[in-house]
Order: C-alpha cells, then sequence, then structure tokens
C-alpha cells in the first residue's frame, strides 16, 4: 500500500533559522508513529506542514496530495489536534456535534453521540463547565467521529493528569486505529506512549536522528547491564549512553557491542526514554564524553 506520508529532503527556515533540515521518511498505513523531540526540535513545524499550514523545500506528499496546493481536499480525509484544545466556551457538546455536522461532509454525528458515551461527559454540558480533561476528550471525540485516513496529534495530553491522559489514549486505540489508518503524535511523554507506538521519528535540532519501528530499534540498539567491575571496559568500547538500572549501570550500543564486551553483561531492553537522551544530547556533552 501506498505511504500516507512521503517526505523527502523536507527543509524549512525561518530567516535565517532552521527548523527542519533535510528531512526524509515515510508513515505506512495502519501504523502509530511517535515524533518526539525537545522543544524546538522541529516537531510543530513539521506538522504545520503536514497539514499544509507552513511551505517547506524538498518534496512533500501527504495522502497522496501537496498539503498547500491541496488542502482543502486534503482535510477531508486527514485530522489534526492541536496543542491546545480549543472549543467556543458557550456551546453544549450537543451543539458542536450540530455544528461539526454542517461543516464536515465526512462527519458522522451517530459515531460523534457514541464515542461521547464512552467518557464523563453529558450532551448537554457546556464547554465552560468541562475540565481540561473533559475537553481534549470531546475534542478528540469529535475528530474521530470524522471518516479520516490519518490524524495528527500535537501534544494532544499537554497539562492532564495521568488517568485523563490514559482515557485519551484508550479512546483513540479502541476507537480510531482500525489497522488502515495512521496515527502521528507529538509527544514529550515518552515513558507512557511507548507500548502504544509502532514506530519512532525523533528529531535533534531540525534533524531527524532516527525514523525506525520498534522491532527495528529492538533489532539495532543493544543495553548490556554490567556491575562496577565492568565500567572501564564498557566505557572504553565507546557506547552512545552510559546511565544507571536498578542494581547497577547500563550501557547503551550502536549495533552489537565487541564479543568481549558483551560477556561483560545482561542484555536489556533499552527504552525510548533512553535511545532519546543518547540521540538528542547537545554535542558538547557528546564530545566531552567521547561519543
Amino acid at each position: 500500500m501506498a505511504p500516507l506520508i512521503e517526505a523527502r529532503g523536507l527543509s524549512l527556515h525561518y530567516g535565517a533559522k532552521r527548523a527542519l533540515d533535510d528531512l526524509s521518511f515515510s508513515v505506512a498505513p495502519g501504523r502509530v508513529v511517535g515524533l518526539l523531540g525537545h522543544n524546538g526540535a522541529g516537531k510543530t513545524s513539521l506538522m504545520k506542514a503536514l497539514v499544509g499550514l507552513h511551505g517547506v523545500q524538498g518534496s512533500l506528499r501527504v495522502l497522496g496530495r501537496d498539503p498547500q496546493r491541496e488542502r482543502v481536499a486534503l482535510l477531508q480525509d486527514l485530522a489534526y489536534i492541536p496543542d491546545v484544545a480549543i472549543l467556543p466556551r458557550w456551546a453544549t457538546v450537543a451543539q458542536l456535534i450540530t455544528l461539526v455536522a454542517g461543516l464536515h461532509p465526512k462527519f458522522s454525528a451517530e459515531r460523534a453521540r457514541a464515542l461521547i458515551r464512552r467518557t464523563s461527559v453529558g450532551l448537554g454540558d457546556q464547554v465552560k463547565q468541562l475540565s481540561k480533561g473533559m475537553v481534549v476528550q470531546v475534542h478528540l471525540a469529535l475528530v474521530a467521529a470524522i471518516d479520516a485516513k490519518l490524524m495528527i496529534l500535537d501534544e494532544p495530553t499537554l497539562g492532564l493528569d495521568v488517568l485523563s491522559r490514559k482515557a485519551f489514549y484508550e479512546l483513540l486505540l479502541d476507537e480510531w486505529c482500525d489497522g488502515t489508518r495512521s496515527v502521528l503524535v507529538s509527544t514529550h511523554q515518552v515513558e507512557e506512549i511507548e507500548t502504544l507506538l509502532s514506530d519512532v521519528l525523533m528529531l535533534n535540532e531540525g534533524r531527524l536522528v532516527l525514523g525506525l519501528s520498534l522491532e527495528d530499534i529492538d533489532r539495532r540498539f543493544v543495553a548490556l547491564g554490567h556491575d562496577a567491575a565492568a565500567a572501564d571496559a564498557m566505557a572504553a568500547a565507546h557506547p552512545l549512553l552510559r546511565y544507571r538500572v536498578q542494581g547497577g549501570s547500563a550501557a547503551l550500543f550502536d549495533g552489537a557491542p565487541p564479543p568481549e564486551v558483551a560477556a561483560l553483561g545482561q542484555r536489556l531492553r533499552p527504552s525510548l526514554v533512553d535511545l532519546f537522551v543518547a540521540l538528542t544530547r547537545r554535542p558538547e556533552i557528546n564530545r566531552t564524553q567521547g561519543l
């Protein structure tokens, strides 16, 4: 099947500032892709480019369309939730459903009402009466009721408590992901969504430092837990990262470490957080550690 997103040599500048630097990647149907990066890494710029809000250099096709030139047609099949869920405070949930039904030809009011029933929100509730977590759930229910092929989420659970974040992702996975649609989600809560992802795109200062499926990440990167006696040997093998784990230390390698080093430790599964730290640290930190 054709990729839902195809980017080649993607670059974006704000004056002298480089926001995106020669990105190339694709997103296949039926994937849940995590877009990870520090503040200012280029995540929001990339998402805005994908929905046609920014022009870019290079080649970009989303659902087979040019996001800027064919934006109206693209938005028929694409759902986008920015980092702040803004809904009119005066409206009731029922009024919002009626409003969106009149605006979007692929919106199902019946499905929206069914999704709302999965939340603690009532159809007669006004937005101004709802907590931030409830507003985000209503926003997701409205967007998920659109028969789209791709959903783009920019920090959708920012500022929510853990229960609200959990409810959001459960609703997303249970009611929208069906094996053919794809989700691209930007978040700082890496450890919370790691088990939900199929793929990772990792940005650092506008550059793509990692674009792999989780299966390929597990095959490529090796973490070795070790005791203090093996610390010097691990350091001499130049790992990407050395860090503490329960009961000792660990070293993270890009590829298989030398056999004599591997024999000194026990293989662990590196977390996305550890990999994120290893690949997105400031250059001056990497130089001081000989990476």
